[in-house]
């Protein structure tokens, strides 16, 4: 009896242990068991990451494209199959002819809008204006014959364009054709554009075909954003900001189908761009363009051309006040015309010399003075019949047989070279004599082109380099220069009205 009863006294013992271990097990897991002791790494997670809500940070905008033969449909029909609700623009400077055949979807005509540019009685200022119309963070810029099949490269394209802001992303339409990294110099002030070539990933502007991804407030922060050539007219205004362009080599889209591959449709767009290009540098009053493989362009300034500028008051060219100097094919055009009066001037026999400021230029650099918008020289006056053209210009202009025009000013009693009879970029020819020791001039108006001055300056006669050759000058030329603008004329540069325009 004893033992039944110890039996089953162990038994409860037995029991309640097992229901204290059942319960203090329980409690143990709800305190998070053995993570309390041990924590695995995490990876954070965010159910707003930017790359899901691609559409909604991104505009793509169709801008390079010919009406006459395209592939805009087809491109445009790509990224809203991958992007359904992804804002495309296409813009154009008038309305495609042939028209564009977009057949999409109800669900996405809503999201693709076409924007004429060019001005009309029906449509107000803010509705041809992209820039207002884009209300995404980022626009992507794709060439025509574009295809995306992925979501994968435009969500890596955002994700390093928000680590690189301020910048602008490239991705080229094919990894078989290499881009080709340029260096860009705009110089307002002189009027020019440069390019090098360059090697690497970061540049100032890529040639090939490529997609673009850009800040959207940078793109309003450019004068010109969508003008024609395109992206050639975006980098020439994204350079002078300091904007670096990156190009991302480990992705690429796909192209679409061939276009322009006929002779007839590439001559056409040729002629195309090169009408373009000239509107662009017009509109941006760029004059010389010298291109990777060195090759300087004009653009203006030809002798059939007027000159880039209008009248002078005050000795001020307008330019000035616009913080330029003079045009490089002006500089260019004078310097040509100069060269042919100073071989003139040489083959009858005259007497002359460098004057004012072209004597101050050729003290400073050798050359015209990057602001200055003639030549001066001085002659003797006793000299002149000697000259058959200065001899016919007496009594009207003439046109000597190197096309260059000759003519008497219309005031002060001094004669002018022209470039050409339509371009007036002019070499002014002033006859002095001596009088009691001093070289004086008949006129009605005092500068410091004409102004008196001892002849024992021309006794004897120096020379100077000078546009690349050497020209006849006063003697002892820096008292000769301080005599006319006044001491240290040579190292301090002026305009020709400071009182107007103090040097910048």
């Amino acid at each position: 009896m004893r033992i039944k009863f110890a039996r089953l006294i162990a038994f409860v013992v037995v029991f309640v242990n097992i229901i204290v271990i059942y319960y203090s097990l329980r409690l143990f897991l709800s305190f998070g068991g053995f993570q309390a002791y041990y924590t695995a790494p995490t990876i954070k997670t965010t159910t707003k990451s930017p790359l899901k809500h691609v559409s909604k940070l991104v505009t793509v905008i169709i801008r390079e494209f010919e009406s006459f033969e395209n592939d805009v449909s087809a491109t445009v029909q790509s990224f809203v199959n991958v992007f359904p609700n992804i804002q495309v623009i296409i813009i154009y400077d008038s309305l495609p002819y042939p028209p564009l055949d977009l057949n999409l979807k109800n669900s996405t005509t809503k999201n693709v809008k076409g924007i004429n540019l060019s001005p009309s009685l029906k449509v107000p200022y803010i509705e041809r204006y992209p820039v207002l119309q884009i209300k995404t963070k980022y626009v992507l810029f794709v060439p025509d014959a574009t295809r995306i099949s992925s979501r994968q490269n435009l969500q890596w394209m955002v994700a390093e364009i928000s680590k690189q802001p301020e910048s602008v992303l490239v991705v080229p339409t094919s990894n078989k054709r290499e881009l080709e990294c340029l260096r860009i110099n705009v110089n307002v002030r002189e009027w020019t554009l440069k390019y090098n070539s360059i090697k690497g990933n970061t540049c100032d502007a890529v040639v090939g075909k490529h997609l673009i991804l850009m800040e959207t407030e940078l793109l309003r922060k450019l004068p010109e954003p969508f003008i024609l050539p395109f992206p050639h007219s975006l980098y020439i205004q994204t350079a002078p900001l300091f904007v670096k362009v990156k190009i991302l080599r480990n992705l690429s889209v796909q192209e679409g189908k061939p276009v322009l591959k006929s002779h007839h449709a590439q001559w056409k767009q040729k002629q195309v761009n090169s009408n373009r290009l000239k509107n662009l540098y017009k509109v941006f009053q760029l004059k010389q363009v010298v291109r990777e493989t060195g090759v300087t362009e004009w653009y203006g300034c030809t002798r059939e051309t007027a000159r880039c500028f209008g009248p002078i008051l005050d000795l001020m060219p307008s330019y000035l006040f616009e913080g330029r100097w003079t045009p490089p094919c002006c500089l260019s055009n004078l310097r040509k015309t100069a060269k042919h009066v100073f071989s003139s001037l040489d083959e009858a026999g005259i007497r002359y010399w460098l004057e004012a400021g072209s004597l101050l230029g050729a003290m400073r650099s050798g050359d015209i003075l990057p602001w200055d918008h003639d030549v001066d020289v001085g002659f003797n006056r006793d000299d002149l019949l000697r000259s058959p053209w200065l001899k016919k210009a007496k009594d009207k202009p003439v046109v000597d047989t190197k096309g260059f025009l000759w003519e008497k000013a219309t005031g002060g009693n001094y004669y002018r070279v022209n470039y050409s009879k339509t371009n007036k970029i002019y070499v002014n020819l002033f006859p002095f004599y001596s009088k009691n020791g001093t070289m004086t001039k008949d006129s009605w108006f005092t500068s410091h082109k004409n102004m008196e001055f001892p002849d024992n300056f021309l006794h004897p006669m120096s020379s100077i380099e000078f546009i690349g050759r050497q020209v006849a000058s006063p003697n002892n030329i820096r008292d000769f220069l301080e005599l006319k603008f006044g001491k240290g004329a040579v190292e301090n540069p002026e305009y020709p009205n400071p009182s107007r325009l103090p040097f910048p």
